[in-house]
């Protein structure tokens, strides 16, 4: 069989290559497949019985959502010119602000495909005001989201209410902030480089590879929360959720910094803050406000699009922010920390 040689002089075969994550994904499942008889056998406890219950529930309420979540996000980004928003925002950067984040409500997108068009926006001369706003509201304020939150909590349509009220206002805040005290020089400069605009074919070809890989990268979070939610379900003590709700401001703070660690895709995050169901209201909705402003991958992206001193200023302001904002709309909506 022929050998390629490659840069430095080592022979190659081309037959020969690693396996993908995904490929390992089918064979594992195939394996459970066609074992699951002794699996069963093997694994037959109750606890585990409950962890994989709630694990699928999660998985398959929210999997509906992520998917219309980031074929919208895939839509958008190769559909929709950044140029058009930059038309429609006024040239007053407070009333710029406003406008941005009502935009959020149109234009849906999943946290992680934001921080790219956040960037595009600045290239195309958008206030960063305005491009930030439009960062923290896209993926918290979007109609998937609100729907998703609702069927998450049937019966409440006061969380649907306050999420909608603290992300919004979290998003405002944070432009307005960025306004007064935010400076230019924060951000790198290549975040303000203009991108040009996909045109053609290739714009399917950007709708299919960002569709993918915001698919893959929420779709992994989304098994990570699944799996902490069943995890809590089964080995967190039934008795140490009810001191959370017991003490509302250690809960609150709980929640949020969780939020900040699990790193869900806001498309899917109300189901897992759903199956916390021991906690009082407030502090899931702290969880809901605070998981698409901010959390691990979102500080990650941020410093890699925009610059480290951009992050470590921006993060956790937004974090701050983010809190304030959730227990105010919890305190307007909810009828106080129930």
């Amino acid at each position: 069989m022929a050998t390629v040689v490659d840069s430095g002089g080592q022979g190659t075969d081309p037959a020969r290559r690693r396996l993908t994550s995904i490929e390992v994904l089918c064979a594992v499942l195939v394996l459970a497949i066609l074992g699951q008889s002794w699996l069963r056998a093997a694994f037959d406890v109750p606890a585990l019985r409950t962890a994989s219950t709630v694990f699928v529930a999660v998985c398959v309420q929210a999997l509906p959502f992520l998917v219309l979540g980031v074929l919208l996000s895939g839509a958008i980004a190769a559909f929709v010119p950044a140029r058009v928003l930059r038309r429609v925002l006024p040239r007053r950067q407070a009333a710029a602000v406003g406008v941005a984040g009502l935009s959020g409500v149109a234009l849906a997108g999943c946290e992680c495909a934001s921080v790219p068009v956040a960037r595009r926006l600045m290239g195309q001369g958008v206030a960063p005001a305005a491009a930030l706003t439009f960062l923290l509201a896209a993926p918290a304020v979007n109609p998937i989201v609100l729907v998703s939150t609702a069927v998450a909590f049937p019966g409440e349509p006061g969380m649907v209410a306050a999420r909608f009220a603290g992300s919004l206002a979290t998003a405002l805040v944070m432009g307005w902030l960025w306004i007064r005290w935010g400076k230019l020089e924060w951000i790198a400069e290549r975040a303000l480089r203009r991108l040009p605009d996909v045109e053609g074919n290739g714009r399917w070809r950007a709708f299919a590879e960002t569709a993918r890989a915001d698919l893959v990268d929420a779709g992994g979070f989304l098994v990570l929360g699944a799996l902490v939610a069943a995890a809590f379900g089964v080995l967190v003590p039934g008795e140490w959720f009810s001191a959370l709700g017991d003490q509302i401001v250690l809960g609150v703070l709980v929640m949020a910094a969780l939020a900040v660690v699990l790193s869900l895709c806001s498309e899917a995050d109300a189901f897992v803050a759903a199956s916390l169901s021991a906690l009082p209201l407030l502090p899931r909705l702290v969880f809901l406000v605070v998981g698409p402003a901010i959390d691990a991958k979102l500080f990650a992206l941020q410093a890699g699009t925009f610059g480290r001193a951009f992050a470590l200023r921006f993060a956790p302001a937004t974090f701050v922010v983010a809190v304030v904002c959730g227990v105010g709309a919890g305190l307007l909506f909810l009828g106080g920390a129930r």
